[in-house]
């Protein structure tokens, strides 16, 4: 299990964003992303006092404002009964996604304005629970265990050629598809060969979820005709044993297994969808890169298109006078690039 393994750990401090990066096994398993201008109530574990906005009987639930922006769901009980206009203290339990704004757990009542009262664990406090005791990195190496995880957390389809394994793990709306195929070495027994492509197949994809922080129904379309569905359904709770929600299903009769995953942070792909605030926060921690590499040169600039620089500059201006931005019209978005003056 990748879970067995000592962990690596990173913490890269870039203006404007803080990423915290676990490997266990020479595998990236977690990618966690703070960006300065995102509201701090949305947070996975912040807690704020909110206003109950609607009470949406058919949803079974409420919208609650908590002072930043799009409102919190709170989910209701049968019992539970809460009036348009309540205040009450809650919890997020899972961030914005996908257009949906965070949910939120009560935890009693509130009084006063909507406003948050603790923003949680910060990325740093989520790195020590999930490794406890092992020693935080930062600098370059960090920058680069950050750039590589969210590379792999990106991508859809991944090479293992040592087990002659080749995995796509994809989302749509309305769920997670998993396929696991093989192509067999040869001299290799195939029969033992599909067995471990499939069980290190649902060991990395469950590894890819929680690295994307993905979440909802998810769909294994595993090696074989699926017709020892005991087995199947054996090894998936194997590798998906460490998340204590993960509910399970049948394997059905088409040889496809079935489970479900709570959904907790926002995705690292909606997190890092193309926008010029993406654009400028990487083209910052490549500036960073740059300078903490070569401390020599006077002044080190970042060309970019000008609606990034916008984004960039007062991130920029916390590198120190040896950080500067160039809008360039001539730069295409995401086109930015670091020089030396």
């Amino acid at each position: 299990m990748t879970g067995l393994a000592d962990p690596e750990v990173f913490l890269d401090d870039t203006p404007g964003e803080t990423r915290g990066v676990i490997a266990r096994g020479g595998r990236y398993t977690h990618l966690l992303i703070h960006r300065d201008a995102d509201a701090p109530q949305h947070r996975l574990g912040a807690r704020s006092v909110g206003r109950v906005t609607q009470v949406n009987p058919g949803l079974r639930g409420a919208f609650v404002d908590l002072g930043a922006g799009a409102d919190a769901f709170l989910p209701l009980g049968r019992n539970d009964s809460l009036a348009q206009g309540a205040r009450v203290e809650v919890v997020v339990v899972a961030e914005p996604r996908g257009g949906k704004g965070a949910a939120v757990r009560r935890l009693g009542p509130g009084e006063g304005t909507p406003r948050l009262l603790d923003p949680g664990p910060s990325i740093v406090d989520t790195l020590r629970r999930l490794a406890p005791g092992a020693p935080i990195l930062t600098g370059v190496p960090a920058i680069d265990a950050s750039r590589e995880a969210e590379s792999e957390a990106l991508a859809e389809v991944h090479a293992f050629p040592g087990d002659g394994l080749d995995l796509a793990v994809q989302r749509t709306r309305a769920l997670v598809a998993v396929d696991i195929d093989y192509a067999p070495a040869p001299g290799r027994d195939p029969a033992k060969g599909r067995a471990r492509a499939n069980a290190e197949g649902l060991r990395q994809a469950a590894r890819l979820i929680g690295l994307k922080a993905w979440g909802g129904l998810v769909i294994v379309d595993a090696i074989g005709d699926g017709r020892d569905g005991e087995a199947l359904s054996r090894a998936v709770r194997a590798a998906f044993a460490e998340d204590s929600q993960a509910a399970f299903g049948p394997v059905s009769r088409f040889g496809l297994a079935q489970l479900s995953l709570p959904w907790t942070r926002t995705p690292v792909d909606e997190v890092l969808s193309p926008s010029a605030r993406t654009h400028a926060q990487a083209l910052v921690r490549d500036l960073r890169r740059h300078m903490l590499m070569d401390t020599a040169t006077a002044r080190v600039v970042a060309r970019c298109a000008p609606e990034e620089a916008a984004v960039a500059t007062p991130l920029v201006a916390a590198l120190g006078p040896r950080a500067a931005v160039v809008a360039d019209p001539s730069v295409a978005p995401g086109r930015g690039r670091i020089q030396e003056d």
